[in-house]
């Protein structure tokens, strides 16, 4: 597999260094990609860094995860327009830790192949780097010049920026020339790879290295993700999608995927899976034939939950969606853990009653209309029961039904279901 052709068919190249396809055709390199060390989780904005390294993995070169402990303490000013938290090196190492685990899901990181992925921490090599070494060492190779003319400093220290930039984050680029530096001498690492926004930043490594060794590396960058309507790849209302369970659940993680555009998803099943051109082309086609059946979005949706959470979790969400979207079982939702069904549920009215009020039964009608005001009047309540309209936990009941302790979900929560889609979720405390 050609490395460069695959990323280019694949829409995952934004900008590449001259010569960087005939370098990798001549011999097997190390390449990087940085991790941001401020979480101790990824979030789905990091995959497109980690693929291309899944890819370079493949076509038998070495991928290399840096996690920026020590970038990770100044900040890197990139598209941002205030500076970072600075970390500990305790909370650094725990988020390290939890990284690697992540991406072992992507990378062979244990096998015996000459070209199995390795993590490196900056933190490592910088930590006892002493500040006036630095600049003697590195300083003086790099002009303010140079620095100055990339557009991450322009629009910090430009007339639009009102923060201003520290001299902390000024000299970032600096350190993260000196990780590419390190790596070429030590892990024979000839290529850094990164989002479009950090051409600048690994340029000034390549322009490091050239001077400062004599070498030649090089840069590739992918194209930010975008979504078709113009908003945020991997955001939500509710914020980032995480590959950590517990930040984003993984029925939350499968609906992101399964609720992209059609246009979308044709882009995210080249960038996110390792399904093939011939593969992808022919999904294209039958998708387009027959949109309704979302192909692509299914697709798309199973192979990367299934490589995140494994596909237990898979076939969990898929179940849990059957639920709220289809017609579902009251044994499927008794099944669900809290977690999953208080995500499927997410959004849903909620009453909170006391325990109390059911220990001994309770009359359906005080229940839907009294205890709770899922109906407005008891009158009400009783029409729509005798229509066949009311569900608990996803049985339809009759006006005599008696809500108790067997109806609890978890043990605190009841289900109601109004209608076809009028969902209420009643908690018991």
């Amino acid at each position: 597999m050609n490395f460069v052709e695959e990323l280019t068919w694949r829409g995952m190249i934004h900008d590449i260094m001259p010569g960087t396809d005939e370098q990798m055709e001549k011999e097997m390199i190390s390449a990087y990609v940085g991790i941001d060390p401020t979480a101790d989780s990824l979030h789905i904005g990091h995959l497109v860094g980690v693929m291309m390294l899944k890819h370079l993995q493949i076509a038998g070169h070495k991928p290399l995860a840096l996690v920026g402990g020590a970038t990770g303490m100044i900040g890197d000013p990139s598209g941002k327009s205030e500076e970072r938290n600075l970390l500990d090196e305790a909370t650094l190492r725990k988020n390290e830790n939890g990284l690697k685990k992540q991406l072992s899901r992507f990378l062979d990181f244990e096998s015996d192949i000459p070209n199995k992925a390795e993590m490196v921490n900056n933190y490592d090599w910088m930590k006892d780097y002493s500040f006036l070494n630095f600049i003697r060492d590195i300083g003086k190779h790099i002009t303010v010049n140079y620095m100055m003319a990339k557009d991450s400093v322009k629009k910090r220290v430009g007339s639009e920026s009102k923060m201003g930039m520290s001299f902390t984050e000024f000299t970032y680029q600096l350190v993260q020339g000196y990780d590419f530096l390190h790596l070429y001498n030590e892990k024979n690492c000839k290529l850094q790879m990164g989002g479009a926004d950090q051409w600048g930043n690994i340029t000034t490594g390549t322009e490091l290295i050239r001077r400062k060794a004599a070498g030649k590396a090089y840069a590739l960058t992918c194209p930010l993700i975008t979504k078709a309507d113009g908003g945020k790849f991997g955001k939500t209302e509710s914020g980032n999608i995480w590959l950590d369970a517990e930040k984003t659940t993984p029925y939350a993680f499968y609906q992101f995927w399964l609720n992209t555009s059609d246009a979308d998803a044709e882009k995210y099943i080249k960038i996110f899976t390792l399904f093939g051109k011939k593969e992808i082309g022919e999904m294209v086609i039958r998708h387009n034939e027959a949109p309704h059946m979302r192909e692509l979005q299914n697709t798309l949706a199973k192979d990367i939950t299934i490589r995140v959470h494994g596909e237990n979790e898979y076939n969990a969400a898929v179940e849990a969606s059957k639920i709220l979207f289809g017609k579902a079982t009251t044994e499927a939702l008794k099944n669900l853990d809290e977690r999953t069904f208080l995500a499927v549920f997410e959004g849903v009215p909620q009453f909170d009653i006391s325990a109390s009020d059911i220990d001994h039964g309770i009359g359906i009608l005080d229940f839907l209309a009294e205890k709770t005001s899922i109906f407005k009047s008891k009158g009400e309540a009783r029409r729509m029961l005798k229509d066949n309209g009311v569900a608990v936990n996803k049985e339809k009941i009759k006006d005599t039904y008696e809500i108790g302790n067997k109806d609890l979900l978890n043990g605190k929560y009841i289900l109601v279901q109004k209608g076809k889609k009028n969902y209420f979720l009643v908690k018991l405390s």
